[in-house]
C-alpha cells in the first residue's frame, strides 16, 4: 500500500515508483523538512538523539522515525557510546556527507531569498574565517570547502 501525506486538501505521494527519476528518488530519502533539518544539525556537529531533539524542536517519535530511516538507508550509523542503559550516537556516513553540498547550497539560496536581515548562520572556513561560496570555495582565500573544513557561526540576522 502506498503511504500519502495529505497537502492543502490534496493527496501527495511519498513514493514515486512510478518516475524514472533520480531526484524523484533522492525525495523519498530526504524530500522531508524534518530530514533535511537533522542533516543540517548533522554538519554542525550534533550526534546525540536528545542533541537533536533540543535544537530542533523536533517531537520524538518523529525523531526516531526519521533517525531509522535514515540509518536504514545508509546515510546515519547508529554508534554506542554507553552501556546501562544503552545510548547512541548517529554519525554521519560516507553517503551522508555526500548531502553537505545539497544542504549547503539550500542554505546559501535561502540566505539570498529569505533572510533580509543578512544570513541567521554563516559557515566559516576554519583557516581563515573567510565564508563558503557557492562554489564551495572560501571567498577570502580561495581553498577548496567540505564539511570538515567549516564552521557555523552566528551571522548578522541571528
Amino acid at each position: 500500500m502506498r503511504e500519502t501525506t495529505a497537502y492543502s486538501g490534496s493527496v501527495l505521494p511519498r513514493t514515486y515508483e512510478s518516475q524514472n527519476c533520480s531526484v524523484a528518488r533522492a525525495l523519498e530519502v530526504v524530500g522531508d523538512r524534518w530530514t533535511l533539518l537533522i542533516l543540517r544539525s548533522a554538519f554542525e556537529g550534533v550526534r546525540r538523539f536528545d542533541d537533536f531533539q533540543e535544537a530542533l524542536g523536533i517531537a520524538r517519535n518523529v525523531l526516531t522515525d526519521r533517525l531509522t530511516r535514515l540509518c536504514d538507508e545508509g546515510l546515519f550509523r547508529r554508534v554506542r557510546y554507553q552501556e546501562r542503559p544503552d545510548r547512541y550516537e548517529y554519525r554521519l556516513t560516507r553517503k551522508g556527507v555526500e548531502l553537505w553540498p545539497a544542504v549547503m547550497s539550500l542554505l546559501l539560496w535561502g540566505d539570498r531569498h529569505y533572510a533580509p536581515k543578512g544570513p541567521p548562520v554563516v559557515v566559516a572556513h576554519r583557516g581563515c574565517d573567510g565564508a563558503l561560496t557557492d562554489r564551495f570555495v572560501c571567498d577570502s582565500c580561495g581553498a577548496p570547502l567540505g564539511p570538515n573544513d567549516v564552521e557555523a557561526r552566528p551571522g548578522p540576522g541571528a
